[in-house]
């Protein structure tokens, strides 16, 4: 049996059902590993840390949480460990792009969620996240972020299908080709430098935990998880993760409807 230290989660799709919940199954087992058999594990997601922490709390763990896909590291008391951003001429240009586009931007740093106005998009996405935006200029705001020497840790696209596929072909000539974009789902268009990413913020925190990437189990279910289900020394691929993803991972468990993260984390901590 491999003695397995760190277990990475990604959150939706993953960690959540489709009711972005966490089911009672699911909460039990990573209580267990984490409380029982000292099992570190760590939320590894797209997401704000306003987004991560309520299900942190859930689950009683006290790790530290990567935000927006690696670009920002919490430790348990919510201070900054580690911070990599977009620089501010990336963000004028994407911004200008995608506004010529008419697709919604939104911008996100440490623990806000910038929106220039309210729109469906953005009422949606508040919705599932239970996040309410600050509404701001944003020409306004990059200026302050100049001044101050700071960018952004994420960039949201949100429209349909189509424009969202048109605006990432735009995006991948050699202006942007510091920067990591890719669909977290066919309306969203999520944009980070690539100085960050979800496996260099794992690799961080094995370094800083003394965990060897060998003791490490990370399971998730879309385009930016893959890299990490490759680092890790098992990665493991939900059922509902497209086929590309699941071509990447060792293993593949069930969707998250049917409690695929608790019957995995049950496969190689209790029965293996």
């Amino acid at each position: 049996m491999r003695n397995f230290k760190m277990v990475c989660l990604d959150i939706d799709g993953t960690l959540l059902n489709s009711r972005h919940k966490i089911s009672k199954r699911t909460k039990n087992i990573i209580k267990i590993i984490s409380k029982e058999e000292n099992i570190t594990v760590i939320l590894v997601s797209a997401r704000m840390p306003k987004g991560i922490l309520p299900f942190h709390k859930e689950l009683g763990i006290i790790e530290p949480i990567i935000c927006y896909s690696g670009s920002l590291i919490i430790d348990e008391k919510r201070e900054v460990i580690t911070t990599k951003e977009i620089e501010i001429e990336d963000i004028k240009n994407i911004y200008n792009t995608a506004k010529d586009e008419n697709i919604h931007i939104s911008l996100y740093r440490d623990n806000e969620w910038f929106v220039e106005e309210i729109d469906e998009w953005v009422r949606q996405e508040s919705e599932i996240t239970k996040i309410i935006p600050t509404i701001i200029n944003f020409q306004e705001l990059v200026e302050v972020w100049r001044k101050e020497k700071k960018g952004a840790n994420k960039i949201l696209s949100m429209s349909d299908v189509e424009n969202i596929s048109r605006l990432a072909d735009k995006l991948k000539g050699e202006k942007f080709e510091g920067l990591n974009i890719y669909p977290s789902k066919t309306t969203y268009l999520e944009i980070m430098t690539k100085k960050a990413s979800k496996t260099s913020a794992i690799e961080f925190l094995c370094n800083k935990l003394n965990i060897e990437k060998e003791e490490v189990i990370a399971i998730g279910d879309n385009y930016n998880d893959m890299d990490m289900l490759q680092y890790a020394g098992v990665g493991i691929a939900m059922g509902n993760a497209p086929d590309i993803v699941k071509e990447k991972a060792d293993d593949i468990t069930a969707t998250n409807d049917e409690d695929g993260v608790a019957k995995a984390l049950e496969k190689y901590f209790l029965y293996n």
